[in-house]
């Protein structure tokens, strides 16, 4: 039976959000008033799963995918975008752009030249790996609220460590005049709002939240680049359908069929598992990611190149169609 991708389930993702956005309060909640830090400890670690199932729904919405309704879709990304806490329009043009730049030398986190700083890129997965990746989201958000003219600043993006972890490659776009700034502004200001508020209400040290967000971070950190790490490079192929437990595909709504999305950029996740190819090579999770600690290899295969067509894909049917549309 052939399986209608172009449907979106709305009415199931709405469910999927309320029941995630309620679990990961009461988890916040559960962290800042247990005595015992072992117990704080198990909470958190409940926060960082769940909080990973909103970053899935996060990753819908850029796409397009939770809704067939543009506000709809673009209100429960901004919400999503504040448990991460980052904003929506940010983070469609940071991981869209992924899209375009999967596995190209821009973003070979796992691989190396010979001209290249070993001990930078050993540095570089060894952030990703310990989550200290997960505050550069937050950082950027802060200064580009702050002072956005930073983002154009010679010193500020063109360094080694800013070329080699792909951060000057991301970054461009929000110096570009016709990037939204105001609307990512108020969304910076949004997701703030909403921090501040779960902090305030929930009666959380500033401590209690950081466990609970660098728990959640390690979860998150272990798989973004673990499901691209020394698969095909290839923009379009260059990823893995991991075999790991339901419980899992469950939990991450489906992001480990990652090959399948970056094949099918917007399709939703409630039909990846239903679009393999039965000769996809399918590795466990964990055997990717213990080799990601023993740090990158040599460079095997050239810099691929992106196609037309698949560069209209990518933004077809996202709230920064336009703004693509300007920039191609």
């Amino acid at each position: 039976m052939k399986v209608n991708t172009n449907h979106k389930p709305t009415v199931l993702n709405l469910f999927v959000a309320a029941f995630s956005y309620s679990c990961a309060i009461f988890f916040l909640y559960k962290v800042s008033h247990e005595t015992s830090w072992g117990i704080k400890f198990l909470w958190a670690i409940a926060f960082g799963l769940i909080n990973n199932t909103i970053f899935s729904l996060l990753h819908e919405s850029v796409h397009s995918a939770f809704s067939k309704n543009r506000n709809v879709n673009d209100w429960f990304g901004r919400i999503s975008a504040a448990f991460f806490p980052t904003s929506f329009t940010m983070q469609q043009i940071f991981h869209l752009g992924h899209h375009k730049r999967n596995r190209t030398d821009a973003e070979l986190f796992d691989q190396f030249y010979p001209t290249d700083n070993i001990w930078m890129k050993r540095f570089i997965i060894y952030t990703l790996l310990t989550g200290f990746y997960w505050p550069s989201s937050p950082f950027a958000n802060l200064v580009f609220l702050v002072c956005p003219w930073l983002f154009k600043e010679e010193k500020f993006r063109k360094n080694d460590l800013m070329a080699k972890s792909s951060f000057d490659d991301m970054l461009t776009g929000l110096d570009r005049k016709s990037a939204p700034h105001f609307k990512m502004r108020l969304e910076i200001l949004f997701s703030i709002t909403i921090q501040v508020g779960l902090i305030y209400f929930l009666n959380i040290s500033l401590g209690e939240w950081f466990l609970a967000y660098w728990t959640f971070a390690i979860l998150w950190s272990s798989l973004q680049y673990t499901d691209h790490a020394w698969s095909k490079r290839d923009i379009r192929e260059g990823a893995w359908n991991f075999k790991v437990s339901k419980l899992t595909h469950l939990i991450w709504l489906n992001y480990h069929y990652h090959l399948n999305h970056h094949r099918h950029p917007n399709v939703s996740w409630y039909y990846l598992s239903k679009i393999s190819k039965e000769d996809d090579p399918n590795p466990s999770f964990w055997e990717i990611y213990f080799k990601l600690w023993k740090g990158p290899t040599p460079v095997t295969e050239e810099n691929p190149a992106l196609t037309d067509n698949f560069h209209k894909e990518i933004y077809e049917g996202t709230s920064i169609h336009d703004y693509k549309e300007q920039q191609s």
